[in-house]
């Protein structure tokens, strides 16, 4: 087969959406919308802001209840959530600390797409995003401008 013929052959490639960096973002396990997230593709994993963070057993699963505080530089509302644990995992910061902390699965809905994705656990209440989006959550998904905010906004 000539290369002319296998170009004609390929599948046309999906354009992928185009996100800033800063987007609005859903939960819809936890039934929590429009959380201001940080997109960071210097960071590989995602954390979002969590307190009273617990184990518990149900059913005999292992299981991490928290709460979330959606709204950026507010302390309220305060959503209770629940979620198998995934793992545990020893994660360094931005700044060369490490800390022990749980792994949930939960699903991300950006702009029209939602899919499951690995959010680890933390106190991010001193930080300017409650919510960080690292490269495992966006591998292959989007294009990133970092010049651009909230292009995937849904207008409702």
């Amino acid at each position: 087969m000539t290369l002319a013929t296998q170009e004609k052959n390929k599948k046309p490639r999906k354009r992928k959406p185009c996100i800033g960096w800063r987007e609005w973002v859903d939960f819809p396990d936890f039934e929590v919308e429009n959380i201001n997230a940080k997109i960071d593709t210097g960071a590989k994993s995602s954390a979002i802001h969590a307190f009273h963070i617990r184990e518990t057993m149900i059913d005999g699963e292992e299981h991490v209840e928290f709460y979330l505080h959606p709204v950026q530089r507010r302390k309220y509302p305060e959503i209770f959530c629940r979620a198998p644990i995934a793992d545990r995992r020893t994660i360094r910061s931005s700044n060369g600390q490490e800390e022990e902390r749980y792994v949930i699965e939960t699903r991300l809905r950006l702009g029209d797409r939602t899919w499951k994705i690995e959010l680890t656990l933390t106190n991010r209440d001193a930080m300017g995003f409650r919510l960080l989006l690292g490269r495992d959550a966006l591998r292959r998904k989007f294009l990133i401008d970092p010049g651009a905010s909230y292009l995937q906004s849904r207008q409702d």
